[in-house]
């Protein structure tokens, strides 16, 4: 069964992904943003990153292949107590005072229908669960934080993580996605949703595991890949739905362990 990369398109190594296009244009804004990014970069490789998972493109910073990290999420692994490496999740999670998360997807976003219905499924399934938070569509209602559904070149996603005790305001997911099937687009919407909570690749240790391909290590150590309780310390091919890349079988499902991890954090 054929397996894609759940990746930002334009950020690096895999062949099927296209090619870099690294930003920069100005003078004064680009010396600003290169320091920022210097920063960030140098935050990560304390935390424990190792330097090669670590991109850049357009002018953002990610790990994991599709994490993007901002400057004051970077701050915080660093303020965080180390933990022994041992489902994972980052050190940065959703506040308690986060009640509402709501989901507002983009014109373009909504033009999209396998798109559009993937992403209705993937509210369900947090819904589903009774977490500390609720996610709703679109900007009705109370809102104690917003993400902005986009979209992107390619078959995949990106999304961040959690700063500030809210979620990460954006997920990209690709419009080459509509092509397959409406459970596809369910899981790869909600497992960029999953990074937005705080949720690392279940096999950050080796991508392999549901990549294929040589071994792949995003980093680990203690600070931004600890362990949640009650879940297997050890990955396998459709085992999670927060596997680093996806089949183009899958339901869109949370499986046992995803479920556990979810209602153990939230």
């Amino acid at each position: 069964m054929p397996v894609f990369q759940k990746m930002f398109k334009g950020a690096a190594v895999l062949a099927m992904t296209g090619s870099a296009l690294l930003t920069g244009c100005g003078t004064d804004v680009q010396v600003d943003e290169s320091q920022v990014e210097q920063e960030i970069i140098s935050n990560l490789v304390e935390a424990g990153f190792p330097a090669n998972d670590i991109m850049v493109a357009d002018g953002n910073v990610y790990v994991g292949r599709d994490a993007h990290v901002t400057l004051e999420a970077s701050r915080e692994m660093l303020q965080q107590p180390e933990q022994g490496p041992e489902q994972y999740r980052t050190t940065n999670l959703v506040s308690s005072s986060i009640t509402r998360i709501c989901i507002v997807p983009t014109a373009a976003f909504n033009g999209y229908a396998r798109l559009s219905q993937g992403l209705d499924a993937a509210i369900a399934n947090y819904n589903a669960l009774g977490l500390s938070f609720t996610m709703a569509r679109g900007s009705t209602g109370t809102c104690s934080a917003t993400i902005s559904a986009r979209t992107t070149s390619g078959t995949g996603g990106s999304a961040g993580f959690p700063s500030g005790g809210r979620p990460y305001g954006t997920i990209n997911i690709g419009t080459g996605l509509n092509t397959y099937s409406v459970g596809v687009n369910e899981h790869v919407i909600t497992h960029e949703l999953g990074h937005t909570v705080g949720f690392r690749h279940s096999d950050y240790y080796n991508r392999a595991i549901s990549c294929g391909g040589a071994a792949s290590n995003e980093g680990t150590a203690g600070v931004g890949a600890i362990h949640i309780s009650g879940t297997p310390t050890t990955a396998s091919t459709g085992g999670s739905l927060m596997n680093s890349c996806f089949r183009s079988t899958e339901t869109g499902n949370f499986t046992a362990s995803d479920r556990t991890a979810l209602t153990t954090l939230y």
